[in-house]
């Protein structure tokens, strides 16, 4: 099958009675499951991802959509990005996935790491993080995003912001009010202490699956040298980075970031092959 005839279907799953999480799955049914978890900007833009892995792979591709993001319900007591993690473990465990493959772009790559350190259960085979947020590292704060005007966020973000430029006025008003109640969640998730968890980094040592941190060499809302750092801390982890690419190297510099998915995806391959010693 190939990418371009990846159909997607929808469905609605509760970890939680009071919990509604919206699942986009792509690939086939019965596939190995891939986790594709969204940033700031939602799910569109990590759906490429997802398309790949479908088509490519064959993987049964899911991106949920966070709950408070594009109008979806977000109980007053989800407040934090471990509500994030600990919802996706448990809706994973509950339907019996094992050795699932999670990849996290910005935000959605901090819950991804959330959920690694939580996993007691060998439900987390690998674990990617595209350009993630979420650790505290001196020196290297992560960019304050919520004051700043979209021309600006594009400037940090983007390695070519002419390419991805918004007008502001082009939008309509039901877009930016979308946006604007995105950013309002995001805000509240990850917002104090901005964007990280302090005890996150010493965490990660005890996560021993293989793991890709990839990173668009031009972010400037999380640097390069954030990202090393961020891949040092765990105990199988490679670095690796996108050049002319910022923030979002999946849209930025797709080609370059898939080819790095699937040479991680055929190292896993190869170490499950592998005969035991």
């Amino acid at each position: 099958m190939t990418e371009t005839e990846i159909q997607t279907r929808t469905r609605t799953v509760f970890p939680r009675p009071d919990l509604p999480l919206n699942l986009t799955e792509s690939g086939p049914a019965d596939g190995p499951l891939a986790l594709v978890l969204h940033g700031g900007g939602g799910p569109a833009t990590v759906q490429g991802i997802a398309t790949h892995l479908a088509g490519r792979h064959g993987l049964r591709a899911v991106v949920p959509t966070h709950p408070g993001w594009n109008g979806t319900e977000r109980p007053d007591w989800f407040t934090g990005v471990d509500d994030l993690a600990i919802a996706y473990l448990h809706w994973l465990k509950d339907e019996g996935h094992r050795d699932v493959l999670v990849v996290g772009s910005s935000l959605g790559g901090w819950t991804g790491a959330e959920m690694a350190f939580r996993d007691d259960g060998a439900v987390i085979g690998s674990l990617v993080l595209v350009n993630a947020a979420g650790v505290a590292v001196p020196g290297e704060p992560v960019r304050d995003v919520f004051g700043l005007r979209p021309d600006e966020l594009a400037a940090y973000s983007f390695h070519d912001p002419s390419r991805f430029a918004v007008d502001p006025a082009a939008l309509g008003e039901e877009r930016i009010a979308a946006q604007r109640a995105n950013m309002a969640t995001m805000r509240i998730l990850a917002g104090d202490p901005y964007m990280h968890d302090p005890k996150l980094l010493n965490r990660l040592g005890r996560v021993r699956i293989p793991t890709l941190v990839l990173w668009g060499e031009s972010d400037r809302v999380v640097t390069p040298a954030y990202g090393r750092a961020f891949a040092a801390a765990f105990a199988r982890a490679r670095f690796e980075t996108v050049a002319e690419a910022g923030h979002l190297p999946q849209i930025e510099r797709p080609a370059e970031t898939f080819a790095a998915l699937d040479a991680h995806l055929a190292a896993l391959a190869d170490d499950k092959s592998a005969p035991v010693a």
